[in-house]
């Protein structure tokens, strides 16, 4: 690596951060009026898209947090009331998260505030530079678990759920 293309992967490495806090910024303040951070709004809308999944399960889909055990996020969206816990028939252990009605009500208006946030991204982007980011960021995180989880998510939408 020269020195002018490290000067380059640094400006990339600040460029990607800069991107996901100011997006991170933008979609809390489409969310704000829901109560919900973006992190809870996630959880919300996987809910909503798979059904009932176990913490596990969740915490394989999940890209806002690390690990594959979202327990206090969990915990605070039962506390609101927009998840239920159920035990498994077969395993007392395990448990079972859904959305509660509120739940899917806040879910729906989630996806509505990822709509328009969505189209304020589409606004700063081309077709082309779209699909050339896509391609570029997916290399970077590529066998990473979050790259997995986004992974496993792009599959489901094909119909090729791979749980």
């Amino acid at each position: 690596m020269t020195t002018e293309n490290a000067a380059d992967i640094e400006r990339l490495r600040f460029l990607i951060l800069a991107t996901q806090r100011e997006g991170s910024r933008a979609l809390a303040a489409q969310l704000t009026p829901l109560g919900l951070t973006p992190s809870q709004a996630e959880v919300l809308r996987l809910l909503d898209d798979y059904g009932p999944l176990s913490l596990t399960g969740l915490g394989e889909l999940l890209v806002c947090e690390s690990g594959a055990n979202p327990s206090r996020l969990v915990a605070r969206l039962v506390d609101k009331g927009l998840i239920a816990r159920s035990s498994v028939t077969h395993d007392a252990r395990q448990v079972l998260l859904e959305l509660t009605p509120h739940g899917h009500d806040l879910a729906t208006r989630v996806r509505q505030a990822e709509i328009r946030f969505h189209h304020g991204m589409a606004r700063e982007l081309g077709p082309r530079d779209l699909v050339t980011l896509i391609s570029a960021l997916e290399s970077l995180v590529h066998g990473t678990p979050a790259g997995q989880a986004i992974e496993r998510r792009r599959l489901h939408l094909r119909g090729k759920d791979p749980q």
